[in-house]
């Protein structure tokens, strides 16, 4: 969940660009999916967002968290209204580290989410409040960070989670695509849509479907454009636009070689 790094100058060292202590984040309306290299906590701020962390599950709104483990597999998405949090970016783990870092850095999955008391609630809303003022002040983001990690032992407390069987659900896959065929959909949103790890979803459904996630969804579009070309009513750049194609010219690229046939002669034909 850490926002793209920007890409250096020529005349600038290339660097490895780690993210920032903590961060202010809108979660996407869809249900996406990631892993990382250090320990996350997230603590909702506003609407309502869903996560999934090892199989386990819940709802995390104002005042609710959780803690992603390194190197976790995690789906995450907002659900009601916009949906924003603070990402708090642990540093990884030494033998140095105070008691409650290690304690975070290695916590049992059945432990991963947790409710803040009123107390620590108002002092978020006060850092985040300054934060969302000085966005680019690095010592501020530091300060948020250590603040919050350092109450958090005394002011928080566990909340049931939802066990979520990962499983191959290719009704929840194509009722993906269906409601996102006119968006670009990656292979990280399709295996949050069933709470399944990037390259453990693209392994499954390969072994299952015999085809590249990739593929199956370009099937769909073509699918989808057949249809609407048969009704008659849209020209080929509408749909191309509806089916998700970036233009008309890669549309027809495309259906070509798939059908065998360009849109313009398979309109005639099915005409």
């Amino acid at each position: 969940m850490n926002l793209p790094p920007e890409f250096p100058t020529p005349s600038e060292p290339v660097k490895l660009l780690l993210p920032r202590p903590a961060e202010l984040i809108t979660l996407p309306s869809y249900m996406d999916c990631h892993d990382h290299s250090y320990t996350q906590i997230v603590i909702g701020l506003k609407g309502q967002a869903e996560f999934e962390v090892s199989g386990y599950g819940n709802f995390i709104g104002p005042g609710q968290g959780c803690v992603v483990t390194s190197e976790t597999d995690h789906a995450f998405g907002g659900v009601v209204g916009q949906s924003d949090i603070l990402v708090l970016n642990l540093p990884a783990p030494s033998d140095d580290d105070p008691l409650m870092l290690q304690k975070l850095n290695e916590l049992n999955q059945r432990d991963t989410y947790f409710q803040l008391d009123g107390q620590i609630q108002k002092l978020i809303r006060m850092l985040v409040s300054e934060m969302q003022s000085n966005p680019e002040d690095q010592l501020l983001s530091r300060a948020c960070n250590d603040t919050v990690i350092a109450l958090l032992q005394r002011h928080m407390s566990a909340f049931a989670t939802i066990r979520k069987e990962s499983r191959f659900d290719l009704e929840a896959i194509d009722r993906y695509i269906e409601q996102h065929l006119s968006q670009k959909i990656s292979v990280a949103q399709l295996a949050g849509s069933v709470f399944l790890g990037e390259s453990q979803f693209h392994n499954l459904f390969k072994e299952q479907m015999g085809i590249t996630p990739h593929q199956y969804v370009l099937g769909k579009r073509i699918d989808m454009a057949k249809q609407l070309i048969a009704q008659g009513n849209l020209s080929l750049g509408q749909v191309a636009e509806l089916t998700g194609f970036s233009g008309q010219s890669t549309f027809t690229h495309t259906f070509s070689r798939i059908q065998g046939v360009s849109p313009s002669l398979y309109k005639k034909q099915v005409g």
